[in-house]
């Protein structure tokens, strides 16, 4: 069926259109100065790969409402990608994580523009710069689309709903982090760091450009909320439990950090009380060594909480599925969704 060949396509349509943007935009940052070089360089790696999964809900958020294929929806779906990225900037400089996709976050990269590692505070004062940009990219690149601006307006409300939920879990994670570790806070935390903005607002943002109804809309919240929960439960497993040769980060910093995620949670409830003061003792150090890293592993093994987040992910796949069946929907729409699910969850980096 043709359909099927349409989703494939999105991923290099929207690097396409990244590519441009972000080429037009170090033009006119470097008319600017050109001491902005490594500013321009670290842009254009960050937008240089990725899953393109939040562009691609965005897109058939659209095409679920019955909407032809359409290179200015591409762009629109593509700002998605430029949220992520200032996400990702600003995520790296909170957790100091040194890694990301294999190579150097934005805030190691730029410590040489500034003089190496002794000027790390103004190599990470230009990532949090570098980040605020993107976000502020993503808005251009949306409004600037091609789309009409009466779609536009239906849809501009939800960016404002995006970037408060989005803000809101980054501060509720940092906030609570040492706090006792709780699965139900944890889930709040991935609800609104992640599941939303990568599925459920893409979505919604698609359909309101589409002219969706409130019952499509209300199908997508029950698709796209579960499916972002297990999106970063499997995010959860593999930063402790994945290689990073094919994560691309370290599998220490949800450790180093005392993230207070499921995994965590769920260990600390079945561990034993000797193996809550051992993992206590682990969470936060930053010399945490590779015998303390597998103790921890082994910890989490044994209380059954890498089993239980599997379940968890499971279950969330299960409620996403079923949300589909509840509406009919166009059939590349109806195809791409479920194909997304697998793509979203079934995954090692």
């Amino acid at each position: 069926m043709p359909e099927v060949r349409e989703q494939p396509d999105i991923g290099r349509r929207v690097d396409r259109v990244l590519r441009e943007f972000v080429d037009e935009e170090s033009v006119a940052l470097l008319d600017i100065g050109v001491e902005l070089t490594p500013v321009v360089e670290q842009l254009r790696h960050t937008m240089a790969a990725g899953k393109r999964l939040r562009a691609a809900f965005c897109y058939w958020g659209w095409r679920a409402c019955g909407q032809p294929d359409s290179d200015a929806m591409v762009r629109a779906a593509a700002a998605m990608e430029l949220v992520h990225a200032a996400a990702v900037v600003h995520d790296d400089l909170i957790d100091d994580s040194a890694t990301r996709r294999g190579a150097p976050t934005a805030h190691v990269a730029l410590r040489d523009a500034v003089g190496g590692h002794h000027r790390s505070t103004d190599a990470r004062a230009l990532a949090m710069l570098v980040g605020d940009l993107l976000m502020s990219w993503a808005g251009e690149l949306f409004t600037t689309c091609g789309l009409p601006a009466a779609y536009l307006a239906r849809a501009r409300p939800l960016w404002a709903t995006l970037a408060r939920e989005l803000v809101a879990g980054e501060c509720l994670e940092i906030l609570r982090a040492r706090q006792p570790a709780c699965p139900t806070s944890s889930l709040e935390i991935i609800r609104y760091k992640t599941a939303k903005y990568t599925v459920e607002h893409p979505l919604h943002i698609g359909a309101r450009l589409g002219g969706a109804p409130a019952r499509l809309l209300d199908v997508f919240s029950a698709y796209g909320v579960p499916l972002g929960e297990a999106f970063q439960l499997r995010d959860d497993l593999l930063g402790v439990f994945g290689d990073p040769r094919q994560t691309g980060k370290s599998n220490t910093d949800d450790l180093v950090g005392a993230k207070p995620t499921a995994l965590l949670a769920l260990t600390l409830a079945g561990a034993t009380p000797a193996e809550r003061t051992v993992l206590r003792e682990i969470l936060g150090r930053r010399d945490l060594g590779s015998a303390d890293f597998d103790r921890a592993r082994e910890i989490m093994q044994r209380s059954g909480a890498p089993a239980r987040v599997e379940g968890m992910i499971s279950e969330r796949v299960e409620a996403a599925t079923a949300a589909l069946r509840r509406i009919p929907l166009p059939p590349a729409a109806g195809q791409a969704l479920s194909t997304l699910v697998t793509a979203a969850v079934s995954r090692a980096a």
